[in-house]
């Protein structure tokens, strides 16, 4: 499959510190679920996730992507595309993207039609992240693919390869897809990621040469050993000379550490009741807090908030300073799903005060 034609033209120097604190100077992006919080609506909750956009972009934060999820009452973000024409329409500066789109889920055509579009009616700020997950359970995916015979990881690059086709042209002579034009599509490509939380994306974006995202948020314990591989695997296409990674965390900034775990309870009760099966709203922080947590539960808390970066801010600046040290990421997304606005908003704040008073820099394609 031949690379994405989409040039990545920004500095890829290794970060350094800011002079001011002892955070390396990476570009600040953002992932977002438009989580549902009960009592609320699917209505409110896209409407903060637009709020959330504007804000960062007004911190200086480089892109804001949404994830594609489904039949999940507490994400509102089921459809990427619709979500973020609305996010680039709100918004004048920041790149907006999917964080990713499930191509699995999706005919390549419509994926190429759909971002085509975006990138055509918002230039230069669109991205497109893949995976190759469905984001929900299977009989939802069957759903989605109107087909019961399941993918293999082998029919990815195919479909990636149809992608790039679609938007790039190109394809051979005996093609079947040879004489269907992407309208928009051809000519529009934005860049593209490929997301991951295990060494399978991480091999193939390296082998692509293309920018490589790592679900750190969910999947910690895979976060070096995938970072290693994707580097080893690297090979300099026309997108990137170098690797470019970028790694997504979970970041709860508050007063104390005691309130950022009250924040982020919410979240983990939420993944708790999703792995028994009984999909819920995000819980408000006064039923996170009135559930009767058991030792197991806690424990399960605890280990999924391990290796991110949940507390005060001196808390935090210690624990992204290991981060970002031990991963040597060229770029940070946080995720904050929390059921308070406010604190959210705060939160990201709070996280752009960490890195000093200077401009953020920018990323890859974000010139």
């Amino acid at each position: 499959m031949a690379p994405v034609a989409t040039c990545v033209t920004d500095a890829q120097a290794d970060p350094e510190p800011h002079p001011t604190t002892d955070l390396p100077a990476v570009p600040l992006s953002v992932l977002d679920l438009a989580p549902v919080t009960a009592g609320s609506t699917p209505g409110d909750a896209l409407r903060a996730t637009v709020e959330l956009a504007q804000v960062v972009e007004s911190l200086g934060f480089t892109r804001f992507w949404v994830a594609e999820h489904h039949s999940m009452p507490g994400v509102a973000s089921s459809a990427p595309p619709v979500l973020i024409g609305a996010i680039a329409a709100a918004t004048s500066r920041i790149r907006v993207g999917s964080g990713g789109v499930m191509l699995p889920n999706h005919p390549p055509l419509v994926v190429a039609e759909q971002f085509g579009t975006l990138a055509a009616l918002h230039p230069g700020r669109i991205d497109l992240g893949l995976g190759r997950a469905p984001g929900t359970d299977q009989n939802t995916a069957r759903a989605l693919r109107r087909s019961t015979t399941p993918l293999s990881d082998d029919d990815f690059p195919q479909q990636l390869g149809e992608l790039v086709g679609f938007f790039r042209g190109g394809f051979p002579d005996d093609h079947p897809y040879r004489a269907i034009t992407a309208v928009p599509g051809l000519g529009d490509a934005p860049p593209i990621w490929l997301l991951g939380s295990s060494g399978y994306s991480a091999q193939l974006a390296g082998l692509l040469g293309l920018p490589f995202a790592f679900a750190h948020h969910f999947m910690a314990q895979n976060t070096l050993p995938a970072l290693e591989l994707y580097r080893r695997s690297f090979r300099p296409s026309d997108v990137l000379a170098s690797p470019y990674a970028m790694v997504a965390s979970q970041v709860v900034v508050a007063d104390t550490d005691e309130r950022a775990l009250e924040l982020a309870r919410p979240l983990a009760l939420s993944f708790l009741e999703l792995r028994r099966g009984n999909p819920i709203p995000l819980p408000t922080v006064e039923q996170a807090a009135a559930h009767p947590w058991t030792g197991v539960e806690e424990a399960a808390m605890r280990e999924r908030l391990d290796g991110q970066a949940v507390g005060s801010p001196d808390t935090v600046r210690r624990q992204l300073a290991e981060l970002l040290t031990a991963t040597q990421a060229d770029e940070l997304m946080v995720t904050t799903t929390v059921p308070d606005t406010a604190a959210r908003l705060d939160s990201m704040r709070a996280l752009r005060d960490l890195f000093g008073p200077a401009d953020l820099p920018r990323g890859v394609a974000a010139a």
